[in-house]
């Protein structure tokens, strides 16, 4: 009878060798969709040769996942029936991720021998270690190629590239960098938790446009890059335009438009650099978001000149600076009788014998931090100016210095602006900052916090263009501005009727701004009329053609000396 039983169990370990090592070359292999199949299979031998009732891995992506429960579930194998647990075992990858595995027997199953728990334990590490392995892959791909939210990220993008790069493989197809217009402003309106939904949603209706021929990133917040056939775009673009988009699950919708920059990339274009397709669609996607006339640009050959002609400014803007090419011209400010009662210092660029128009260069320097040096600049020469001026008992005007909001993060803005006056000595009631209202969304924390210093500091602070940006009326609720500018697209032209859009818009525009304690400005005055109208709507403050352009420090002396101009 013992050679019997002896023979029986060298069967038994002879099939379940055999069949182990089918599992082990399954799972040899890392990658587990096309395996798990297999290696299940495999299980539904090997597990009944023991008596088991039931094997169960998860996979979870951190330690909190594991503590709170929440993560993936493998059944492994199962024979439906209610079992304990007799065996489990743990791996920790090096990205702390956690694969368990759990082997269950029903209670009313032997106990399993030395010998049967060896290889129980045997094919259980051998699965575990497989899953482990390939789970630990997924997860370091995501962790490379995904953000935190779940989106593609641009290592995914320049990724994709990388596999396309030859010579036809991007035939047909077009590349897309876009922005959510003002998508903060949905976050403050429905909360984050309606605003991820918004974007989750956004992106998915281009995915599923796209297909699996193309590919959509983010670039961080509501920034985006794609690559779709061209036979997607006009819808896609159309979709970019104008989308309506759900916010919650009760059908409530949002409408959202973006800017976008376009590239059409060219049959047989090889990707020798994934940041040459980067480039050009940022360049035309900054140009339809500073340029105002339209949300979709696309990438054309004029674009590479205004690139090159761009790096050329960068490249000549430390030594202009150091030259002192740029100087400051000054336009006044009148009121409705006449009288000069401040100036705007403005910009202008002497190169080699030949002015360069602000248009050229600000925007430029915008897209840099050179653009904070260029403000810093100006304030110093306008500083000095002022100071001149005292020390000749000229009697000077309050003068308004622009800076960008490129400078709304710098935390030391506040000491930087100070220092410059103080080293002048100027008497802080004749300077003012001016900060351009845009259609960026702005931080209004960082806004509240130097405009509120500013003001400690007995500095005017004023909003420029007032009305052309997306939040104008937020702004002057939450910021205590002195000043509105309110911009030239406000003003009518003087011959309109008394209840056209235009004359009932600049009347209520000035009289909340009276009402609420500033000062209004208008600019853009050009003839007699536009002035007559300021006067018939209690405006008191002027600037413009009317009066004057702006004018070399020289010339502005002598208007300052005159100070009443004939009107």
């Amino acid at each position: 009878m013992g050679d019997i039983k002896m023979k029986m169990s060298d069967e038994s370990t002879l099939r379940f060798y055999n069949v182990f090592g089918k599992l082990a070359a399954a799972t040899a292999n890392v990658d587990i969709s096309a395996d798990l199949k297999l290696v299940k299979d495999l299980l539904n031998e090997i597990a009944p040769m023991f008596r088991l009732s039931g094997i169960t891995a998860h996979i979870y992506r951190s330690p909190a996942e594991e503590q709170i429960g929440r993560g993936e579930t493998l059944i492994c194998f199962d024979t439906g029936k209610n079992g304990k647990p007799v065996h489990e075992l743990r791996i920790v990858t090096k990205l702390m991720s956690i694969t368990t595995m759990t082997v269950y027997m029903d209670e009313n199953e032997a106990p399993l021998s030395d010998d049967e728990f060896e290889k129980v334990d045997l094919t259980a590490r051998t699965v575990l270690a497989f899953i482990s392995r390939s789970k630990f892959q997924d997860i370091a791909e995501e962790l490379a190629f995904y953000d935190d939210d779940g989106f593609r990220n641009i290592r995914s993008f320049f990724n994709y590239l990388a596999w396309k790069g030859k010579s036809g493989d991007l035939d047909n197809m077009s590349s897309v960098n876009y922005n959510i217009r003002h998508f903060s402003l949905v976050n403050e309106e429905f909360g984050r938790i309606a605003g991820n939904i918004v974007l989750r949603a956004h992106y998915e209706t281009i995915r599923r446009m796209i297909g699996d021929t193309g590919i959509i990133a983010r670039l961080g917040g509501d920034a985006f890059v794609c690559i779709c056939d061209r036979s997607v775009l006009p819808q896609l673009l159309e979709y970019l335009t104008e989308a309506n988009v759900p916010y919650d699950n009760d059908g409530g919708m949002i409408s959202l438009t973006s800017c976008a920059g376009v590239f059409n990339i060219p049959d047989g274009y090889e990707v020798r650099n994934p940041n040459d397709i980067m480039g050009k669609i940022m360049h035309a996607y900054n140009t339809a978001r500073n340029g105002g006339h339209t949300n979709i640009v696309f990438f054309d050959d004029k674009m590479i000149y205004e690139r090159e002609y761009s790096k050329r400014i960068q490249q000549h803007f430390t030594e202009a600076l150091r030259n002192k090419e740029f100087q400051v011209f000054y336009q006044p400010k009148v009121n409705i009788n006449g009288e000069m009662c401040g100036a705007e210092a403005l910009c202008r660029w002497f190169r080699n014998g030949e002015i360069v128009q602000p248009v050229k260069f600000i925007p430029v320097l915008e897209e840099t931090s050179d653009i904070c040096k260029l403000d810093f600049y100006m304030l110093e020469q306008v500083c000095s100016h002022i100071r001149k001026w005292i020390d000749e008992g000229r009697e000077v005007v309050r003068v308004s210095v622009n800076l960008s909001r490129k400078h709304m993060m710098d935390v030391t803005l506040l000491d930087s602006i100070m220092d410059i006056i103080e080293r002048y000595n100027i008497p802080h009631e004749y300077i003012e900052i001016e900060l351009t209202e845009t259609n960026t969304d702005v931080e209004f924390k960082d806004l509240q916090r130097i405009v509120g210093g500013l003001q400690k500091e007995r500095i005017y602070t004023s909003v420029d263009d007032f009305g052309m940006g997306y939040s104008s009326l937020n702004l002057i609720r939450v910021i205590p501005w002195n000043v509105i500018k309110v911009d030239r697209c406000f003003l009518p032209c003087g011959e309109e009727n008394e209840n056209s859009t235009c004359n009932i818009m600049f009347k209520h525009v000035v009289s909340m701004a009276k009402e609420m304690g500033l000062e209004c400005i208008v600019e853009g005055v050009e003839t007699p009329a536009q002035l007559e109208v300021l006067r018939e709507n209690d405006c008191e403050l002027a600037q413009g053609y009317l009066f004057d352009k702006p004018m070399p420090v020289e010339e502005f002396e002598k208007r300052l000396d005159m100070k009443v101009y004939a009107i």
